[in-house]
């Protein structure tokens, strides 16, 4: 699947001038609100006609705006899951799934009804009405309803942004299941960088409604452009489950050329992890420390060193192939005589991963 996507609009006070090309997987849409995230999104689902563009899915043409091509939004065969979750209130769960069969093309195979079931973990709710369940039980119908309607494309604008963290934390492994087991593409809009690290594949990155950075997600998300707020700046590892330590409930993360000691958290030896180091959680050494209650000491290179006006310095840290960010203050820079090149330690506290 390839979505080419480009698009100039101007709205009231604001104007777009944005394009990106996606492939399989989920392509997050990222960026603070105002961005133009939301824009891009309605035009690709053929909600908002660009005043100048072109949209194609697979080498057919959706959107030129030359060559006079609208292909309306119900003919374009794309699921879209809205902030809220607007199911039916007068009918039960199982009516508002199959609903979603309405708008299945006859003659194209889809997903069964129970493999979606399965998928989302909603067969208890089948007989329940929409009033009786939680904002993340609403949501998992709602991604169910678009999914059955055997769409190419999946649309999701902000799906988590209407939930509370508790709810956020029950929809978002499902969400992961989606897109590790079922063969849609999505394009996925969040102002999240939390939820952008676990699920993207590729972000594009928006800014003012113009693309500031696209990439893959671990490439992207440690780029200071990602970061919506200094705070949030970090670096994106990926690694594999070593091993878990049952009794002490620390899994050992292998990367590139090192390991990480992460949180349980239900992780299985094998299973392929993600993890995001805040850079004001890693504090740097130029020797090796000792007596230090923080069990990751990674060995490293600084690899650059970019300061700020709020006196900070961002230095990253090569470890063996796996770019580490701290923030430390350009005093502490100065201080420690940091420059590029040289060897250093980055030390991480475990309870700061997130993986």
């Amino acid at each position: 699947m390839t979505l080419v996507v480009e698009a100039k609009h101007r709205f009231d006070g604001f104007s777009l001038d944005a394009g990106f090309t996606s492939e399989r997987g989920i392509t997050a849409l990222f960026g603070r609100s105002g961005s133009g995230k939301t824009s891009m999104i309605r035009m690709i689902a053929g909600l908002t006609r660009p005043d100048e563009g072109r949209i194609a899915l697979d080498g057919e043409v959706l959107t030129d705006t030359v060559k006079r091509i609208f292909v309306a939004k119900h003919r374009r065969r794309f699921g879209y899951v809205f902030q809220e979750a607007r199911l039916f209130p007068h009918l039960s769960v199982w009516q508002n799934l199959t609903y979603g069969r309405w708008f299945a093309p006859k003659g194209v195979p889809g997903e069964s009804l129970e493999r979606i079931v399965d998928l989302l973990d909603i067969e208890r709710l089948l007989a329940r009405s929409p009033q009786n369940l939680s904002g993340g039980e609403k949501q998992r119908v709602a991604i169910g309803r678009a999914l059955l309607s055997s769409p190419r494309l999946l649309l999701m604008d902000e799906p988590l942004a209407a939930l509370d963290e508790a709810r956020k934390a029950e929809v978002m492994p499902f969400l992961e299941r989606l897109r590790d087991e079922m063969d849609i593409p999505i394009v996925y809009v969040s102002h999240s960088v939390t939820e952008v690290a676990r699920l993207a594949d590729q972000v594009v990155v928006m800014q003012d409604g113009r693309v500031k950075a696209v990439g893959s997600a671990t490439s992207v998300l440690s780029l200071p452009v990602a970061s919506l707020d200094r705070r949030e700046a970090g670096a994106l590892l990926q690694g594999q489950v070593e091993s878990v330590d049952a009794k002490h409930r620390l899994a050992t993360i292998a990367l590139a050329a090192t390991r990480l000691y992460v949180p349980e958290a239900g992780l299985k030896p094998g299973k392929k992890v993600r993890v995001r180091i805040p850079s004001r959680d890693v504090m740097l050494a130029t020797k090796r420390p000792e007596g230090l209650s923080a069990l990751n000491v990674l060995e490293g290179v600084i690899q650059a060193m970019t300061g700020s006006d709020d006196a900070t310095v961002d230095v990253a840290v090569n470890c063996g192939g796996d770019v580490i960010l701290s923030r430390i203050t350009s005093f502490s820079a100065e201080r420690m005589g940091l420059e590029p090149g040289m060897p250093v330690f980055a030390i991480v506290k475990t309870v700061a991963l997130d993986s």
